[in-house]
């Protein structure tokens, strides 16, 4: 690539104008941002079991982060205009950074879930001022159209490189003779990775012209506040000891819906709001974001239950595990170029219809996993050498069918989703309408798994009664104290029995209510979708509306379309 101009817009010398190390800096940390989703999820059981995190508190580890992520990702982006795109990257990174070493070094599981919060608000701050950084740093024209296809081809390499990555580490217990715990990698390696690119940024970047953007401070704080509430009183009330009658989960989802509907005031009465009301009241759009979080809440489903069934149950070592779940990244980019050509010619409600019906179909498919869970399976699977009880579920019969279809359903479903989150908006309002889509998939994945996992609890609670006894009794014919901790982790051999003998009923259940969520969804988008294939992708369709006459973009082929590059966004992550 060639240099980029010698003056920042602030006009003091540029730095970093070698377009080719911006373009690697940035692709590599929003690589980080995106691994970070995926990572994880193999290594929850190994969390579970050396941090003694039940399954109430364990669906944390992913909403907290999603929560965090999602609820500040706007006020992040607003902070990137007012503070400088470049100096709200680097401190994103060096956030996320810290907190990623943080949480590898957790030895209780509240530290783990506090590290994973910051995280999140790493994330929020760092990932919209990366995609704006390719607009400030690369020349409209074919050297962006390029920058911005490597950035967005960065989510789907970074959703596989988790798996593998997030399996291989978990999986390690030496470096180099060194006794490590596996699942700590898959944090610690976020933080030379982050710090180097914040280190980086200053030399390799140049700096945005600072905007007098407002900031939506109250809207940001009952918003995240609100899901937060609400997430919680609805994961508290599937724990046995709690439940929907107990006094403060009643209290924190009175208090989580007071401020949404606080929030909802906020934005219709600020200048600035972080998201736009107006935006929502466009059928194509609402309909859009509508479906987003039914959709995101039950692929989110789909990871975490899955991710544990196949190594708890099946068991899989974890990076047999994570080249398990390849087939879904190949499967969604299947689907994602099918959509691709498909919304030139059909409906966007045939496309995404079609897609989230496949969907809720396979994870209907894994619903139906068999399990020999009776208290004497479970034991023989304790004995040494001892055989898992998911030893008979099929991979290529049970799990494959229904990972490729649900990964081609999502495919089908993410590209179609983010044309019309943006269709025939006004040029200022291009960024939020993507940057909503992003919070409403981070915002309904949490949620989605929140109610799902209580659903999951709700099924567990009930077999843990009838089962407990006599597993108990078991264990201690076997000569086992069965209060006593497995070596090496943190659970007694009864909660680890009772762990093996009761999962399987709740992600099932879980599946069912996954598949139901993806089923609305359909519904949502077959009922109210009716955006036509012209005005989708025609001049007033790619996220820019009737106020941008007059601004002027560069297409590959050279000419001009009247449309403003800097604003097309990029696919969510």
């Amino acid at each position: 690539m060639t240099d980029s101009t010698k003056t920042d817009p602030a006009g003091s010398p540029a730095v970093g104008a070698n377009l080719g190390r911006a373009l690697v800096l940035i692709s590599v940390a929003q690589l980080m941002l995106v691994l970070d989703g995926t990572i994880t999820n193999i290594a929850l059981p190994h969390i579970a079991r050396d941090l003694a995190m039940t399954g109430g508190t364990l669906t944390w580890v992913v909403t907290i982060y999603a929560l965090s992520f999602g609820g500040l990702l706007l006020l992040g982006g607003r902070l990137g205009d007012l503070l400088g795109r470049r100096r709200t990257f680097t401190v994103g990174l060096s956030i996320f950074a810290f907190a990623s070493l943080l949480g590898g070094c957790a030895t209780e599981g509240w530290m783990l879930l506090a590290s994973r919060a910051l995280q999140g608000v790493g994330a929020a701050l760092a990932s919209p001022a990366a995609l704006a950084l390719i607009t400030t740093n690369f020349p409209v024209g074919p050297q962006r159209s390029k920058a911005m296809g490597v950035f967005a081809g960065m989510s789907g390499i970074g959703a596989a490189t988790g798996l593998l990555l997030g399996g291989f580490l978990t999986g390690l217990d030496s470096i180099f003779g060194m006794e490590v715990t596996g699942w700590r990698l898959t944090l610690w390696i976020n933080a030379p990775i982050g710090l180097v690119a914040a280190l980086l940024a200053p030399r390799w970047l140049r700096e945005s012209e600072r905007s007098n953007a407002r900031l939506d401070v109250p809207g940001a704080v009952t918003a995240t506040g609100g899901l937060l509430a609400l997430v919680y009183g609805l994961s508290r009330a599937g724990e046995a000891e709690h439940g929907w009658d107990d006094p403060i989960t009643a209290l924190t989802l009175a208090v989580g819906v007071a401020l949404l509907v606080a929030f909802v005031v906020t934005e219709r009465r600020v200048a600035a709001p972080l998201m736009p009301l107006r935006l929502l009241l466009d059928r194509t759009r609402g309909t859009s974001f509508g479906a987003m979080i039914f959709a995101a809440a039950a692929m989110f489903a789909m990871f975490y239950f899955n991710g544990q069934f196949v190594q708890r149950i099946m068991g899989y070592e974890p990076l047999h595990a994570g080249v398990a779940f390849l087939p879904f990244s190949v499967a969604v980019m299947t689907g994602a170029a099918i959509a691709s050509i498909g919304v030139r010619k059909v409906s966007v409600r045939y496309i995404t219809g079609t897609g989230t019906l496949l969907a809720s179909i396979a994870l209907f498919g894994f619903s139906r996993y068999d399990v020999d869970d009776s208290v004497e399976a479970v034991l023989r699977s304790m004995a040494p050498g001892g055989e898992p009880i998911g030893a008979g579920v099929s991979y290529l019969t049970d799990f494959l069918p229904f990972l490729v279809m649900m990964g081609i359903g999502m495919g089908m479903t993410f590209v179609p989703m983010t044309l019309t989150a943006v269709h025939a908006v006004r040029r200022e309002d291009a960024g939020v309408g993507s940057g909503m889509l992003n919070t409403v998939q981070q915002v309904g994945g949490a949620l989605g798994l929140a109610i799902l996992g209580t659903v999951s609890l709700h099924f567990i609670n009930d077999r843990t009664t009838d089962i407990s006894g006599p597993l108990r009794e078991g264990i201690a014919a076997g000569g086992l104290d069965p209060d006593a901790s497995v070596p090496g982790g943190s659970l007694s051999y009864l909660d680890s029995a009772l762990y093996t003998a009761t999962y399987t009923e709740g992600a099932t259940h879980a599946f069912l209510g996954a598949s139901v969520l993806m089923l609305v969804a359909s519904l949502v988008i077959w009922t109210f979708m009716r955006v036509s294939p012209t005005e989708l992708t025609g001049p007033q369709g790619a996220g820019h509306g009737e106020d941008v006459t007059g601004s002027t973009a560069e297409r590959t082929d050279g000419t001009t379309d009247g449309k403003a590059a800097e604003d097309v966004p990029a696919p969510p992550v």
